[in-house]
């Protein structure tokens, strides 16, 4: 049984915490927060303690591992804490705002021992996963392109997106993992980004973009995101090979289709939003984490996971500002 802290009781941590207590070898151990009485009402919830101050986790001898889910500005700071404290991570995604922060803390990152993960929590989705599995035992052939459909229901508020780091890094940060998932090292990105909301244009980011990203392996990747879309949570991948294609649909609750004089084939929505749509991931993730440090093997998804998407972020949002090709070193 792994004992889990949670440090951030807002809308991920209260994600974790529900997968934490669902799981049959993890416990909800302690959550932390400290904003007002965020930590208190989520640990009241599922009858654990709470604490205000981060160093209280790290210096718990009872803690094994710890879920960070705090400001994005804090995630190296309390990963190296708690790798210092012996604790096993798991740390939500980005890594970093900027590259230069993971620059600046490159040495220590190196030298961390713990097990750490990170929350690229699609590689775990079981459409995904089979989809990839698909791929590697050669079902389609060579891969020449993959195109990675994700879009919102709604836009976050804008006092969140101007602190956001912007849609690469706070949307399309999955997606750049997803494809380094299917074809390894990317060499070239292009992004065109879109402002089709003005408070969002207001806030200096784009709320939407189309993403081409080109590999070592010769495949193109493409990307399209928008932080709104009518029909709901809108997440469709496709795998397009030398012999053939792989397609993953969006998920609704129901496979029931209606047909009367007014509709043919009508569907229900879209699951909500990714608490719903990525349940399963969360789940899988989690189990994954577990399994690893248990048999003290390496996570899946690692730092340098981490630090690859958020490159890709950076380059993204560079090409989206000057309108040209990002190419990347080796």
């Amino acid at each position: 049984m792994l004992n889990i802290a949670v440090i951030g009781a807002g809308r991920i941590g209260h994600v974790h915490a529900k997968t934490i207590i669902a799981h049959p070898d993890a416990a909800l151990a302690l959550v932390c927060d400290p904003v007002g009485d965020a930590a208190r009402t989520l640990a009241d919830q599922y009858g654990t303690r709470a604490c205000e101050r981060a160093e209280d986790v790290f210096a718990d001898p009872g803690i094994d591992a710890v879920i960070i889910g705090s400001p994005t500005a804090l995630h190296i700071p309390h990963l190296l804490a708690a790798a210092e404290a012996g604790k096993a991570v798991l740390c939500e995604k980005p890594i970093a705002l900027d590259m230069k922060d993971v620059e600046a803390a490159r040495a220590e990152l190196d030298a961390v021992k713990s097990p750490v993960m990170f929350g690229f929590n699609r590689r775990f989705d079981p459409s995904f996963a089979a989809m990839r599995a698909a791929v590697e035992n050669g079902r389609v052939g060579e891969l020449e392109q993959l195109t990675i459909i994700s879009r919102d229901p709604a836009a976050p508020p804008v006092d969140y997106i101007k602190v956001s780091g912007g849609i690469f890094r706070d949307m399309t940060i999955h997606d750049f993992d997803t494809a380094r998932f299917f074809l390894g090292e990317i060499t070239e990105v292009y992004a065109a980004g879109q402002n089709l909301d003005p408070a969002i244009e207001e806030a200096g980011d784009f709320d939407a973009a189309v993403v081409t990203l080109k590999a070592a392996c010769g495949a193109v990747a493409t990307i399209i995101n928008n932080r709104h879309c009518s029909s709901g949570y809108d997440q469709r991948l496709e795998a397009s090979g030398r012999d053939g294609a792989l397609l993953a649909e969006n998920i609704r609750s129901t496979t029931v289709r209606l047909s009367n004089a007014e509709v043919t084939d009508a569907q229900e929505p879209y699951l909500d939003f990714f608490l719903e749509r990525y349940a399963d991931a969360y789940r899988l993730e989690l189990s994954a984490f577990i399994e690893a440090v248990e048999a003290g093997t390496t996570p899946p998804t690692g730092i340098d996971d981490a630090v690859e998407a958020l490159r890709l972020a950076e380059a993204a949002t560079t090409s989206a500002r000057t309108g040209e090709v990002v190419r990347l070193g080796s």
